[in-house]
């Protein structure tokens, strides 16, 4: 879903879906300069039903919200270390394509993302799995990479989540 911020989007399409019998699993939501945007998956109805009951809150153009059937064991074993990186410096072409091809070379999976541009600065901060034995070499090529863009690049161990 994506459409302008305003208060009570989660509360509308949270309540739309409970009323179907749909239970939420799995989502992430953020505003992006103004405008919210949200993905989620959730367990019950087909798209259609979802779809018909998202359309009174999309009416006029106030949300898009796409509909797409997830099948059922997509989730693939990992056997990935996690990692934190953090990348800040004055923003320019380029950082984001950069860092990341440095992790795809290794065969990491970026898990989750987020950028953010405060006036001059450029913050990207990205949880990545790689593949074992592979972060000393990440490290230091991330660490050539931020040096040719001028940023700083900070990357860490992180701890499983716990649930």
């Amino acid at each position: 879903m994506i459409g302008h911020d305003r208060p009570g989007i989660v509360a509308s399409v949270s309540e739309a879906l409970a009323g179907l019998g749909a239970n939420l699993t799995d989502s992430t939501m953020t505003r992006l300069r103004g405008h919210f945007t949200w993905t989620l998956v959730c367990n019950g109805p087909g798209a259609a039903e979802v779809e018909a009951a998202l359309d009174p809150l999309a009416a006029g153009g106030r949300l898009l919200a796409t509909v797409r059937e997830v099948r059922a064991g997509g989730e693939a074993a990992w056997a990935g270390e996690p990692y934190l990186m953090s990348v800040h410096g004055a923003d320019r072409l380029g950082i984001v394509a950069a860092v990341t091809r440095v992790l795809a070379e290794a065969s990491g999976n970026i898990t989750d993302l987020t950028t953010r541009l405060t006036g001059p600065l450029y913050v990207l901060v990205a949880e990545v799995d790689l593949p074992p034995g592979t972060a000393d070499a990440v490290a230091k090529r991330l660490a050539e990479v931020a040096a040719g863009l001028d940023v700083e690049v900070t990357f860490r161990p992180t701890e499983t989540d716990v649930l």
